[in-house]
C-alpha cells in the first residue's frame, strides 16, 4: 500500500482535497443488532464487478451492479477503470474482492444465518457525493431481501 508521503505533491494534494470535500453525516448511533449467526448478510464491493453479460462500468460510474449469488466466478468480470489499481489478486482469486465463497463457509458453520441470494457492486473511483442516491436506492434493495448485515469490500 502506497503512503501518502511516497506519493508527489501534486497527487498527495489531490487525495487530501478529496478527503476535504466529503460531506459530514454527523453523528450515527450505533445500533445493535442480532447475533451474527441470526443474520442475513450480502457483500458489497467496489471493486467495478460485474456479470459478464452486463454493461461495463464507465469511466467516473455512481451506481452499481447486482450479482446474484448463483454466478460462477468466470462469469465475473472487473471493469474497474483506475490505472493505479492492481487486478492481480483479483486475477488469481475472486474471493479477493468478492468474498463469496468464504461468506458460504460461514453460512455453513453456522458463523453467519444466510447469504444473500443478491450482491452488489460499485466502482471505487467513482465521485463520492454522486454515490447517494443509488446508495439509498441499494438500502432499499438490501431492506427488502431482509439483509441485516453487510461485508464491505472496499478496494
Amino acid at each position: 500500500m502506497t503512503r501518502l508521503s511516497d506519493l508527489p505533491e501534486w497527487e498527495r494534494q489531490h487525495h487530501l482535497d478529496k478527503i476535504r470535500e466529503l460531506p459530514d453525516f454527523g453523528k450515527t448511533p450505533f445500533v445493535a443488532g442480532p447475533p451474527l449467526k441470526q443474520r442475513r448478510v450480502a457483500i458489497i464491493t467496489t471493486a467495478g464487478l460485474h456479470v459478464r453479460n452486463d454493461r461495463p462500468f464507465d469511466p467516473g460510474a455512481a451506481d452499481y451492479r447486482v450479482i446474484p449469488g448463483d454466478t460462477p466466478p468466470a462469469d465475473l468480470v472487473m471493469s474497474h477503470t483506475s490505472v493505479n489499481f492492481d487486478r492481480s489478486g483479483f486475477q488469481e482469486d475472486v474471493n479477493v474482492v468478492f468474498p463469496l465463497a468464504r461468506l458460504r463457509e460461514l453460512e455453513a458453520e453456522s458463523v453467519v444465518g444466510s447469504v444473500s441470494d443478491y450482491h452488489y457492486a460499485f466502482m471505487g473511483a467513482a465521485p463520492i457525493l454522486a454515490l447517494e442516491p443509488k446508495a439509498r436506492e441499494l438500502a432499499a434493495l438490501l431492506k427488502k431481501d431482509g439483509v441485516d448485515a453487510v461485508l464491505l469490500s472496499p478496494v
